[in-house]
């Protein structure tokens, strides 16, 4: 008697893997798909309304800002806001390259700052290196409002010793830092950021000690096995710190408020201030047009690297 065999049609296989996803799905857990959406949607749509506001008023005239009711779409629609906010009172081109610099100088900083300690705490032996790594952590505690002042005396003395140098050799700034006043902004980045250490430092956890060891074998030392081994396999995590860093400079008010005097030196968010009348009065619907543009670098990176960002945030807790 012939043994039967069965047979599967590999047809029925592709046409169930390319199905659509409601078709293979479960009742109950598009039910649940649905539950979780309609619970989301309402705050989506409470966040959005800010954005929405902001560009609608980017649209506007000025005699239509603050109707009542509120006009959400504008007419006419003045495109003429975008050209006129961005170039016809205030250098935002300088301001723009002023930011650029200062933002790609931090992202640039923290990387190699941040890789180099998070790999000694998580790969390199010595006593005393989890007690150091908690006190890295504890830094974290401090609000910036404690540091504001040691840092602004600390940064003014050195100012002060350098800038006869400054004006004397190096007319132009060096590389791409151009003025004296930035120095607050771009050297503390290369001294590393305990968030980021962290982050670094759980993510090398993660990735198995044989790959460390193999590579000694054939004679690697600690800085290739970093940067051939343990950079490219945290990637994951290297994009969140460049997304955080980037969002984090770029939007950065406070410091450049303090430490930058001359506006040719000065940074997009002090610039968007800057709109404000001496009594008060503001042209929003040139502040919103240009909101909107130094808004949109921020939206771009962050909708691209959205899952980037998530899974080097979701890996980082899986080794203590």
């Amino acid at each position: 008697m012939a043994q039967m065999q069965d047979t599967v049609d590999p047809w029925a296989i592709h046409a169930s893997a390319v199905s659509p996803w409601w078709q293979r799905a479960s009742r109950r857990s598009i039910l649940y798909l649905a539950i979780i959406y309609l619970l989301v949607l309402p705050g989506a749509v409470m966040f959005l309304i800010p954005l929405l506001w902001m560009l609608s008023t980017s649209l506007k005239e000025s005699r239509q800002i603050f109707v009542n009711p509120p006009v959400w779409i504008p007419n006419p629609i003045v495109w003429q806001n975008f050209t006129d906010g961005w170039s016809a009172y205030l250098p935002f081109n300088t301001f723009f390259v002023n930011s650029t610099l200062i933002t790609l100088n931090n992202i640039v900083g923290n990387l190699f700052s941040c890789c180099l300690a998070a790999y000694g705490f998580a790969r390199l032996r010595a006593r005393g290196r989890n007690v150091l790594f908690g006190l890295v952590l504890a830094t974290m505690l401090l609000p910036n409002e404690v540091l504001i002042i040691p840092q602004y005396v600390l940064f003014t003395k050195i100012t002060q010793f350098l800038k006869p140098w400054w004006d004397y050799y190096t007319p132009g700034g060096i590389l791409w830092m151009r003025y004296l006043s930035w120095l607050p902004m771009m050297v503390p980045p290369w001294f590393g950021f305990p968030f980021f250490i962290f982050l670094l430092r759980q993510f090398f956890l993660t990735i198995p000690l044989d790959l460390d060891e193999a590579a000694r074998l054939d004679g690697a030392s600690s800085w290739r096995i970093l940067i051939q081994i343990l950079v490219p396999l945290t990637k994951p995590a290297l994009a969140t710190v460049v997304i955080f860093a980037f969002i984090g400079n770029w939007n950065n008010f406070l410091m450049p408020l303090i430490y930058i005097r001359a506006q040719k030196e000065q940074v997009l968010a002090v610039g968007l201030n800057q709109f404000r009348g001496q009594f008060g009065h503001v042209d929003f619907h040139y502040m919103m047009a240009v909101s909107l543009i130094v808004l949109l670098p921020v939206l771009l990176i962050f909708f691209f690297g959205q899952r980037i960002f998530v899974q080097g945030i979701a890996l980082t807790g899986i080794k203590g």
